[in-house]
C-alpha cells in the first residue's frame, strides 16, 4: 500500500464525516453564487463587455467576475476534499485489516438520515448518457440530489445549479426506485459531463405531481 503521509495516520470516523460536512458546506456555496449567475442571465463563460469592449449595462460586471472566480477556486477545493475522503476510506479500511481501528462495518462514513420527502421525479434516461451510466432508471424519485433535499429545494434549479457546479465530479443522488411491488431506496454516483448528447446528465427531471405518492 502505498504511504499516505501523516495526514492519514490517526483517521477516524468523525473526522471522515468532518470532510463530508465540509463537502456539503462547498456545494451550497457553490449554489448560492450560482444563483448569483442566474439572477444576471449569465453562466461561467459568456463575455461580460459589449461589441465595444464596454462592461456590459445588462449585468453586474463586478459580481459576476467575482462569483465565477470563486466557483472555480471551490470546484478546486471540492475535487481535493473528495480525493482526501476517498483516501481516508482506503486508509481506514486498511488499517482494520492490520487489526487497528474501527470495525470494518462502521468505517463508511455515513450521511445523516434524510427525511424521505421527494423533492423530484425523473421521466425520461437516455442510453449511454451519464445518467444511464450511473444507473438512473426513469421513474426515479428523487430524495437527495447533491446537497439539495426537502430542506432547502425550492425548484429545479437548485438541481441545475448543483450540475453545473460539479462537472466532472460525482454527485450522490438518493433516490426511491418501485422494486418487486414495494420501494427500494438507493445511492447512486452521478457524473455531469459532456457527453454526445444534450444536456451533462442525459435524463429529464420533473417535479413530483401531486398525485405521485411515496410510502414513508
Amino acid at each position: 500500500m502505498e504511504e499516505m503521509g501523516d495526514e492519514f495516520a490517526n483517521v477516524t470516523r468523525e473526522s471522515l464525516l468532518k470532510l463530508h460536512e465540509e463537502k456539503e458546506k462547498i456545494e451550497t456555496e457553490i449554489i448560492q453564487l450560482n444563483a448569483v449567475l442566474s439572477s444576471n442571465n449569465v453562466g461561467m463563460t459568456e463575455a461580460l463587455v459589449d461589441s465595444q469592449g464596454y462592461p456590459r449595462s445588462d449585468v453586474d460586471v463586478y459580481r459576476v467576475r467575482h462569483a465565477r472566480h470563486k466557483i472555480i477556486c471551490l470546484q478546486n477545493d471540492h475535487k481535493a476534499l473528495m480525493t482526501k475522503i476517498e483516501q481516508g476510506l482506503h486508509h481506514l479500511h486498511a488499517q482494520q485489516r492490520e487489526g487497528i481501528g474501527m470495525p470494518m462495518e462502521t468505517a463508511q462514513p455515513q450521511v445523516k438520515e434524510v427525511e424521505m420527502i421527494p423533492i423530484a421525479r425523473v421521466n425520461l434516461v437516455t442510453p449511454n448518457s451519464p445518467s444511464s451510466d450511473a444507473g438512473v432508471m426513469e421513474e426515479d424519485v428523487i430524495i437527495q440530489f447533491g446537497s439539495v433535499n426537502a430542506d432547502n429545494f425550492r425548484s429545479l434549479q437548485d438541481i441545475g445549479n448543483v450540475v453545473k457546479a460539479s462537472v466532472g465530479m460525482p454527485v450522490e443522488v438518493l433516490i426511491l426506485r418501485k422494486w418487486l411491488g414495494s420501494q427500494k431506496k438507493m445511492k447512486l454516483n452521478l457524473t455531469p459531463r459532456k457527453w454526445d448528447g444534450q444536456g451533462l446528465l442525459g435524463c429529464n427531471i420533473v417535479p413530483m405531481a401531486p398525485s405521485d405518492s411515496v410510502e414513508r
